[in-house]
């Protein structure tokens, strides 16, 4: 009689049908996409402080909210979505992380505009875009930053990036792809 062999995954995304399938389908997958770096842009900073399954579950409300993440509607987002917003129960109806998306737009414009794109400045980060793939047997090695999330992160700052610190940059990273952090053997590997 066949044994069956047991389906293993990062054991972070539990039982959870929408975490599983985020796991298994986004989760360290490369991500070179403007549109869909703004979404984890404004999707990893709302999260910060919080569990990622709870900015998860309000994925489409921020989609909503957040003009389909459309990052020129976004930025020219004025005081009056930002009180629409601070209403909108489907959100983090937090202050300073609604201003902070707003203005993390026109900052991403402003990198657009000197990069090309907004994926090939944080790409450019890595030796011809190729992402990293770190060899991990269990979660407890993987980092929650890494001296190249504090240089990206740095210079975010510096460009005045709100939200975006060194940790948040890390979990950025390995949501687009830049990093796979999934553990030996993961079936998303």
């Amino acid at each position: 009689m066949e044994q069956e062999s047991k389906i293993i995954r990062c054991g972070w995304c539990g039982n959870d049908p929408l975490y599983i399938n985020y796991h298994d389908q986004e989760w360290g997958k490369p991500v070179y996409d403007d549109p869909t770096l703004f979404e984890f842009l404004i999707l990893e900073s709302a999260q910060a402080g919080l569990s990622w399954i709870t900015i998860l579950r309000k994925r489409e409300n921020y989609r909503k909210a957040f003009a389909e993440f459309d990052a020129v509607k976004v930025a020219a987002f004025t005081e009056e979505d930002v009180e629409r917003l601070l209403q909108d129960k489907g959100i983090i109806r937090n202050r300073l992380k609604i201003t902070s998306a707003i203005q993390n737009a026109q900052l991403f414009l402003d990198i657009q505009k000197e990069f090309g794109s907004f994926s090939d400045y944080i790409w450019g980060y890595l030796p011809g875009k190729i992402p990293i793939t770190n060899h991990w047997k269990s979660l407890k090695e993987l980092p929650a930053r890494t001296e190249l999330s504090d240089r990206i992160s740095a210079d975010m700052k510096k460009r005045g990036f709100k939200f975006f610190g060194t940790t948040i940059c890390y979990a950025h990273m390995q949501a687009t792809g830049m990093i796979n952090d999934h553990i030996e053997g993961c079936i998303a590997r």
